[in-house]
């Protein structure tokens, strides 16, 4: 049998465990706890059905089980103080919590491709001009709005493995939505033109649409732009926010060269967006991710790729790069986490700093790599998880 969850793979037949497509060494004990609470997931394990599954009935410490508990968390990429995946109910046991758990066996004994049993139900919203927007509640707890880049999809991305990780971490302690930009996903995608007011309207009609009315927000990206706008145009409504690889001034605001480096990334978009495994995408989203792991990289561009069409993409960066919010960081109230790379060749570290000493009310996170945001498999993915959970789990 093999149990996915999360960006791990527990193979009881194999013995092992993967995560993010990376083999994790455990021990004989922690791979039995691990199988127990798998084979249960979402169901309370009691500490009595520990000892018999995993010492065989044997009496052992609470220090013993609890260092077996600790040691299973750090291989699947948990710790005691998210309890993300796994989770202690005081004096009573222990539950694997993780959203996607699926049990991948096929009638002929092999294993299947991993679908997931969560699956969200896709919903829709009518902008003020009519425009569809899709979007999904999944998780419980409060509420956070995902804002992703674009071009998203809503519904795609629980099969994307750059995408999945982190669904399923804020699944586990969030009733998130998500939702797909006009233009792109599952949302209508025949537009004229993309303006960030317009963009920023659409966001508000799927929080309301969503029954959502004071919430946090995650962005990453270019759509730092639009939640850093609803942000300052409904300050009352955000709770806490996440702002991943933000910047507050389009690449055609900033000054010197970055007319000429907009030209070079559009006429890459240009000739090869439509082309699946064109060199010229492979080359852009090598500039923006430089430390991969490249098959991560390869697998987030083809998904973007399908997600959009050439002429909305460049609405989009035309939209993201004339743009700037510097007059909107002031008027918002709400604690914000900046997290930026240190050596982003794309957006600037100063891009972030900009946005932390503008607002007044934020902290910034400045991660060593040059990949513009994290992304899974890379060395800091963990550390990711853990800062933005610890962050929008906070009172």
């Amino acid at each position: 049998m093999r149990y996915t969850f999360s960006d791990c793979v527990l193979d009881t037949e194999e013995q092992t465990l993967t995560r993010s497509g990376v083999a994790v060494p455990v021990e004989p004990q922690v791979f039995d706890l691990l199988h127990v609470l798998a084979a249960n997931a979402g169901k309370l394990v009691n500490r009595d059905e520990i000892v018999d599954k995993v010492w065989d009935g044997r009496i052992v410490s609470e220090s013993a089980i609890s260092a077996r508990i600790a040691a299973a968390r750090k291989a699947v990429g948990d710790d005691g103080k998210a309890q993300r995946i796994i989770q202690t109910v005081s004096r009573r046991g222990f539950r694997l919590i993780a959203a996607n758990i699926e049990e991948n066996l096929n009638t002929s004994g092999e294993f299947a491709v991993s679908k997931s049993t969560s699956f969200p139900k896709l919903r829709y919203a009518k902008a003020k001009d009519g425009t569809t927007l899709a979007y999904t509640v999944t998780g419980s707890g409060p509420p956070l709005v995902y804002v992703d880049f674009f071009p998203s999809d809503t519904l795609g991305a629980w099969e994307e493995p750059s995408e999945r990780p982190l669904i399923d971490a804020l699944n586990a302690r969030f009733t998130l939505v998500r939702y797909d930009q006009r233009g792109c996903g599952m949302s209508e995608r025949d537009v004229e033109r993309l303006d960030l007011d317009t963009v920023t309207e659409d966001l508000c009609v799927v929080a309301d649409a969503a029954g959502v009315e004071r919430f946090a927000i995650h962005a990453h990206s270019g759509a730092c732009l639009t939640a850093i706008k609803f942000a300052a145009r409904y300050p009352h409504r955000i709770r806490r926010m996440v702002l991943v690889g933000g910047y507050a001034e389009g690449r055609l605001r900033r000054g010197a060269h970055t007319g000429t480096e907009n030209e070079i990334f559009r006429t890459m978009v240009t000739e090869g967006w439509d082309k699946p495994r064109s060199a010229f995408i492979a080359a852009m989203m090598a500039a923006y991710m430089p430390e991969g792991p490249s098959d991560m990289v390869r697998s987030c561009a083809a998904f973007m790729q399908r997600n959009t069409t050439t002429h909305n993409e460049l609405l989009d960066r035309d939209m993201i790069n004339n743009a700037s919010v510097l007059d909107c960081l002031p008027r918002i109230t709400a604690p914000t986490l900046v997290i930026n790379a240190r050596h982003d060749p794309v957006h600037p570290l100063g891009q972030g700093q900009k946005i932390a000493a503008g607002l007044p009310n934020a902290e910034l996170l400045v991660y060593d790599t040059a990949n513009h945001v994290p992304i899974p498999g890379h060395r800091l993915w963990d550390r990711y998880v853990d800062d933005i959970m610890s962050f929008l789990s906070a009172d």
